[in-house]
């Protein structure tokens, strides 16, 4: 168990200091996240995935898997931000009309 609360420690703190990196990048993630709801996800993902698959990926795989978990959680809520005119116009692309 103690090796697990490490890994995990470990992944986490990198997590950590990647998600700051592409936050000061990135507008839409300063403007729609907050960084302790971002790293309580990953949280959260660590108790599904184990940790050491994530210790040994270099800095770019991690990063990009980062980014992408990010990407998601900021454009979740959009389509609830949509008028009703505008939420007609999304299911007319989607629909392809």
């Amino acid at each position: 168990m103690n090796q697990f609360c490490t890994a995990k420690d470990t992944v986490l703190s990198r997590i950590s200091a990647i998600v700051d990196s592409l936050m000061q990048k990135e507008y839409l993630f300063r403007e729609r996240l907050e960084k302790n709801e971002i790293m309580q996800v990953f949280s959260n993902s660590l108790e599904k995935i184990s940790p050491e698959e994530l210790v040994f990926l270099d800095d770019g795989e991690l990063t990009a898997r980062i980014d992408r978990v990010m990407v998601r959680e900021a454009v979740a809520g959009t389509l609830n931000e949509l008028t009703p005119e505008q939420m007609e116009i999304f299911d007319a692309a989607v629909e392809g009309r």
